[in-house]
């Protein structure tokens, strides 16, 4: 007779392996309702956990969750990069994963880290901060929002400021005569998305810009969608003369488009891309590019949920974002002669 598993008692009490595993691992991050359906159905069953796993699951140990948005993004990478270094040096290990902008992903990674009974969870949230994130922060794990945050809930959070950059960029190119500008933006799911594409909204408004709806494409912070954007952008009736990116793989979608179309970077199109990835400083011409911080970011992260675990007060940080002018901008087609910025505004 084959043994019953932890798999048929999570099916016979309607929730998932890591919550069935929890359970039954005696993890206090659980709800009154899931440990009681897990525990009759445990019964029902006959299920006999193993002694020695289970010793082996109590254990404690100095770990915390790092859960970001795509691993494949340079910027993120810099995050995860410097969070487990910053969190190694406290004697924390770190275990990573990729939400990969998919809050069934998330939730998926969420109850993992769960059941790995970690310390405390650093996530850059995906949606409204429903499912297996609204259990996590129900149940007290300490959590700490970085790059992004959720509308309503207040956890310690690491973010940079959104509407200074894009606010910059917009007057910026302004100031070299583009009237028409596109925004490839972000998902507006997120809180990065929706606050870059109100900066650009309100800047092209104080400019007394063209808004032309057609302009503004929403993306989802992939390159696919960059490259959609672009396609897009370039084959309107009136297209614009500059082109402002609002992540920096959207970014690079833009830059294959371009490329792929001959289009010079800087004197046919001026282009701002975001995040200042290295491969923007190799590209020529170089990119100008919102920049912010994200090696700081991950280790004031680390710093955070120390805080939280420790029991000291931990306040959320909003650092600085800023443009850096290179040689993608350049005056508008027909605005005449503009002196070419240099440097960072």
């Amino acid at each position: 007779m084959r043994a019953v598993t932890i798999h048929d008692v999570a099916a016979e009490a309607g929730v998932s392996a890591a919550t069935a595993s929890r359970v039954l691992s005696g993890h206090p991050a659980t709800s009154e309702e899931s440990r009681t359906r897990v525990t009759e159905a445990a019964r029902r069953l006959g299920f006999r956990p193993n002694a020695q796993a289970r010793s082996l699951r109590k254990n404690h140990t100095n770990t915390i969750g790092l859960l970001l948005s795509d691993v494949r993004n340079p910027f993120f990478a810099d995050i995860a990069h410097n969070a487990e270094r910053h969190a190694l040096e406290s004697g924390i290990a770190t275990l990573l994963c990729n939400a990969n902008e998919s809050t069934e992903q998330q939730d998926l990674y969420l109850d993992l880290l769960l059941s790995q009974r970690v310390a405390g969870i650093i996530v850059a949230p995906q949606g409204d901060g429903a499912g297996s994130l609204r259990e996590v922060l129900t149940l007290g794990v300490p959590v700490v929002f970085v790059d992004r945050t959720i509308d309503g809930v207040d956890v310690p959070s690491v973010t940079s400021d959104n509407r200074s950059g894009i606010t910059g960029a917009v007057a910026h190119l302004a100031g070299l005569g583009h009237h028409r500008i596109g925004l490839v933006a972000g998902p507006q799911e997120t809180s990065t998305g929706r606050e870059r594409l109100e900066a650009f909204r309100q800047a092209i408004t104080e400019h007394g810009l063209d808004d032309d709806p057609d302009l503004v494409h929403l993306g989802d912070f992939q390159v696919t969608s960059g490259v959609q954007a672009a396609n897009q952008l370039l084959d309107l009736p009136h297209p614009p003369t500059a082109v402002l990116a609002a992540d920096s793989l959207m970014t690079f979608g833009v830059l294959e488009v371009l490329r792929e179309r001959g289009i010079r970077v800087g004197s046919d199109l001026s282009v701002v891309g975001y995040d200042d990835v290295a491969a923007f400083r190799w590209f020529s011409p170089q990119l100008t590019v919102v920049a912010h911080d994200p090696a700081r970011m991950g280790a004031l992260a680390v710093d955070l949920i120390r805080d939280v675990l420790d029991g000291r007060p931990a306040r959320s940080v909003v650092l600085e974002s800023s443009l850096v002018v290179r040689e993608s901008t350049g005056p508008a087609p027909g605005a005449g002669h503009v002196p070419h910025p240099a440097g960072r505004q």
